[in-house]
C-alpha cells in the first residue's frame, strides 16, 4: 500500500467546491473560535478534532446551534471506554432539532420527506404536516401512558409515517425500535421481546417486487408473544380495515396539535438497533439522544455537506441503521427520500431512476448493487438525468476498485464517490466522505472528525501502510450507552474491548495509507490467515466477481486439527454459467495472479445462492462453524439469515469433513 508518493486520484474536488463545502466554513470558524489549524486542509483539523476532542465537539455544537434545555457542565467528564461520559448535566431533544426547519416560515411548506414507492413517483410531505404530525401522534402516545424511557417498536417499511412514529417516541422521550416487515416473527421477536416494548406501530403488509405482501398472520403473532404490549396501531398500507384492538393511525395523527419535546438528559436513550445476531440472539445496542444528534450532525453536515437545498436518498430498511442514519438527515434542514420497494424492480435500473425523480443530489446504495449495475452493463449516465447527483456513496461492503471506475465512468466523471464504512454498533461511519478530498480507486477518503481511527498489529501498536485491526483509541459520542439486558457490561465489553483494553475494537481489517486514505479488507473474524500472510474476504470477492460467470462467492478459510488449512471458494454463477474446469481455471488463475498464489482456493463448489444476514452481509463465520461440525442449531440464529434453507448444505459437508 505504501508509496514513494501519492497515486493519482480517480476524481478531485475543484477549487469552487472547496471553498463551497461546509466543512471548509466550519474549519475557518473552528480556527477563528476555537484554536483549530486555518491552514492543512482537512488532516490537519482532523488530526486537531482527535488532540483536541472536548475543544472539538464543543465546536460541532456551537456550530449547529445545538439547543440544550438544560446546559452541560462539561464536554466529556470522563473518557475512559466503555463509559464515556458525555456533555455532562445537559438536558435536550433529538426530534425538536430534527424538526426544525419547520419553525422558518419560508420552509414550512416546503418537503420535508418524499415518499416513493415501486411507482416511482414522489409524494412529498411538507415540514409543517410532519411537524403536525408529530405533534398529534406524541400526545396521543402520552394518552396512552408513554413515559421517557418505555419502549416503542415498529413492524414497518420505509414509508413516512416509521419517520413521523420514530420522531413522536424520541418527542416523548421513550426509546424507538424497529424492524422491517420482511422479517419474519421469530427474527422481529428475537430482537423485541428483549426490550419490552409498550406500543407496536404495524402495517397490515407491503409491496415489494411487483408484488402485495400479507403480514396480518404475522402481526397477530407478534401482538400474541408480546405481552408487554398496551396498543399497537394499524397502517393500512394495503387497505385493510384495522384488526379489533388496535388503534387506526389516521385517528391518531388527525389532530392539529403543537409538539411537545420532553427534555431528556444527554445520555438519555434515543433508540435500539441489533447486530446481525447470526450465532445467538442479536444484541440490542442503545444509543443516546445527545450523542446521535452530535455525530449524526457532525455526519451529515460536515462529512456528507448535506443543508437545507440538498435531496437526500438512502436505499435502505427500517431494520438497518443507514434508515436511522437517513432519517437523520432531517437535522441538517434537508429533504429526505424514502423508497420503500425492491432496489431492482422493475429493472436494474430502479434506483437510478429514484435519483433522476427525486433530484437527489447525495444518492447512497450498496457496493453490492452498483456492482450489479455493473455487471448488467447498466449506463445510468446516459439513461438517466442525474444532473442533481452530486455524490454517491455506498456501504454495507467495501466497494472494489471496478465499483470506482464503473460509477466514475458511467454516472459522471466530476462525481464524488464516497465508499464509508462504519457500524450499527455507532450508527455512523468511522471512515468515509470528506467532499474535500481526492478519491483514490479501492479506498476511502479518510478517517472521519472526532475519530481516532488506527490499525493496530496484535501487540497494538499502529500501523500505516500495513493491514491491522480497526481500532478506535478515544470515545465518540454515538458509541453504545450500553446493551439491553446487559446489567454488569460484560456483554458489551466483550464485544468490543476484549482484544485491547480501553480500545474499541470494531473487527474489521483496514490498512491506513501513508496519504492518510483507508482501505477495508472485510471482517477480522473471518479472514484468510494462510501460510502467515492474512487477506480479506473481500478482497478475494472483488477479484472473482469480475468474471462475469460469478454472480456472487462465499471464501471461508478453515484452520484444520492436523495444523492444516482448508479454503474453499463457494460459487452462486449466473444464469447459463457453468462450473466447467476452464471456469474453475480462470478463477484460480485470477486469484493468483492479482492477489497471491497463497490464497488459490483449495475447492471451488457451486451452491444455488450464497446466504446473507436480513441486513444482506454475507454469513462468513457461521458457514465457518458449519464446515468445522458444529451443529445448525448452535451455529447460527435462523431468523438472522435471508434463507435459512442454504444452510444445511453446509452443515452436511462440515459433517461429512468430519468423518472423511
Amino acid at each position: 500500500m505504501t508509496s514513494a508518493s501519492t497515486p493519482k486520484p480517480l476524481w478531485s474536488p475543484g477549487p469552487d467546491r472547496i471553498a463551497a463545502a461546509r466543512i471548509t466554513a466550519f474549519q475557518a470558524w473552528a480556527a477563528e473560535r476555537f484554536g483549530a489549524p486555518a491552514a492543512g486542509g482537512y488532516p490537519a483539523l482532523h488530526r486537531w478534532s482527535v488532540d483536541e476532542l472536548d475543544t472539538f465537539w464543543q465546536a460541532v455544537a456551537e456550530w449547529f446551534d445545538v439547543r440544550f434545555t438544560t446546559p452541560y457542565e462539561s464536554v466529556l467528564a470522563d473518557r475512559a471506554m466503555p463509559g464515556a461520559r458525555w456533555f455532562t448535566g445537559a438536558t435536550l431533544n433529538y426530534a425538536e432539532h430534527a424538526l426544525r426547519a419547520a419553525e422558518d416560515p419560508a420552509r414550512a411548506d416546503e418537503a420535508a420527506l418524499l415518499h416513493v414507492d415501486e411507482t416511482h413517483e414522489a409524494v412529498p410531505v411538507t415540514w409543517a404536516e410532519l411537524r403536525r404530525q408529530v405533534g398529534a401522534l406524541s400526545a396521543e402516545l402520552r394518552a396512552l401512558g408513554v413515559r421517557p424511557g418505555d419502549r416503542v417498536s415498529g413492524y414497518l417499511p420505509n414509508i413516512p409515517e416509521a419517520v413521523t412514529a420514530l420522531l413522536a417516541t424520541a418527542a416523548v422521550g421513550a426509546v424507538w425500535t424497529s424492524c422491517a416487515p420482511d422479517f419474519g416473527a421469530r427474527s422481529v421477536l428475537d430482537r423485541f421481546q428483549q426490550v419490552e416494548p409498550v406500543v407496536l406501530f404495524t402495517v397490515d403488509g407491503y409491496r415489494y417486487g411487483g408484488k402485495e405482501h400479507d403480514r396480518r398472520d404475522t402481526v397477530a403473532e407478534l401482538r400474541a408473544e408480546l405481552p408487554s404490549l398496551r396498543a399497537v396501531v394499524h397502517i393500512p398500507l394495503l387497505g385493510t380495515d384495522a384488526p379489533e384492538g388496535t388503534l387506526a393511525w389516521s385517528e391518531l395523527t388527525a389532530a392539529a396539535t403543537e409538539p411537545v419535546f420532553e427534555a431528556v438528559p444527554f445520555d438519555h436513550p434515543l433508540w435500539v438497533l441489533y447486530s446481525s445476531g447470526t450465532t445467538g440472539l442479536p444484541k440490542a445496542i442503545v444509543q443516546s439522544q445527545g450523542g446521535i444528534l452530535l455525530e449524526h450532525l457532525k455526519q451529515l453536515g460536515l462529512h456528507c455537506d448535506l443543508g437545507p437545498e440538498d435531496r437526500f436518498f438512502w436505499y435502505t430498511s427500517t431494520g438497518w441503521m443507514m434508515w436511522n442514519f437517513l432519517v437523520s438527515g432531517l437535522l441538517t434542514g434537508t429533504t429526505v427520500v424514502l423508497y420503500d420497494g425492491s432496489p431492482g424492480y422493475p429493472d436494474t435500473g430502479a434506483q437510478w431512476r429514484i435519483a433522476e425523480r427525486t433530484k437527489a443530489t447525495l444518492y447512497g446504495t450498496s457496493a453490492a448493487y452498483v456492482m450489479a449495475c455493473r455487471k448488467a452493463e447498466a449506463h445510468p449516465g446516459r439513461d438517466f438525468d442525474l444532473s442533481s447527483v452530486k455524490c454517491v456513496a455506498t456501504t454495507g461492503s467495501p466497494l472494489p476498485p471496478d465499483g470506482f471506475r464503473w460509477l466514475h465512468d458511467e454516472v459522471a466523471e466530476d462525481l464524488w464517490i464516497a465508499s464509508v464504512s462504519g457500524g450499527t454498533d455507532v450508527c455512523s461511519c468511522f471512515a468515509g466522505a470528506v467532499p474535500t478530498l481526492p478519491v483514490h480507486i479501492g479506498e476511502l477518503q479518510a478517517a472521519c472528525l472526532g475519530t481516532d481511527l488506527q490499525a493496530w498489529d496484535p501487540s497494538g501498536k499502529p500501523l500505516v501502510g500495513e493491514v491491522g485491526e480497526l481500532v478506535v483509541t478515544n470515545p465518540m459520542p454515538s458509541m453504545p450507552i450500553h446493551f439491553w439486558n446487559d446489567p454488569d457490561g460484560s456483554r458489551y465489553r466483550d464485544s468490543y474491548f476484549e482484544m485491547f483494553p480501553g480500545a474499541w475494537r470494531h473487527g474489521d481489517w483496514i490498512t491506513i495509507t501513508d496519504h492518510g486514505s483507508v482501505v477495508i479488507h472485510g471482517r477480522s473474524d473471518s479472514t484468510l490467515n494462510r501460510q502467515g500472510v492474512r487477506m480479506g474476504s473481500a478482497d478475494i470477492y472483488e477479484a472473482v466477481e469480475r468474471l462475469p460467470e460469478i454472480k456472487e462467492s462465499l471464501v471461508i478459510g478453515l484452520e484444520e486439527p492436523n495444523g492444516g488449512y482448508w479454503m474453499p471458494l463457494f460459487v452462486h454463477l449466473a444464469p447459463g454459467a457453468t462450473l466447467d474446469d476452464d471456469l474453475r481455471a480462470r478463477v484460480k488463475t485470477t486469484i493468483r495472479e492479482q492477489l497471491s498464489p497463497r490464497h488459490v482456493p483449495d475447492e471451488i463448489i457451486e451452491v444455488p445462492a450464497i446466504p446473507h444476514t436480513l441486513t444482506g452481509k454475507r454469513i462468513e463465520v457461521p458457514v465457518k462453524r458449519l464446515l468445522q461440525g458444529t451443529p445448525l442449531a448452535k451455529a447460527v440464529n435462523a431468523g438472522s439469515v435471508d434463507n435459512i434453507d442454504l444452510l444445511p448444505f453446509y452443515e452436511e459437508l462440515g459433517r461429512t469433513r468430519a468423518q472423511g
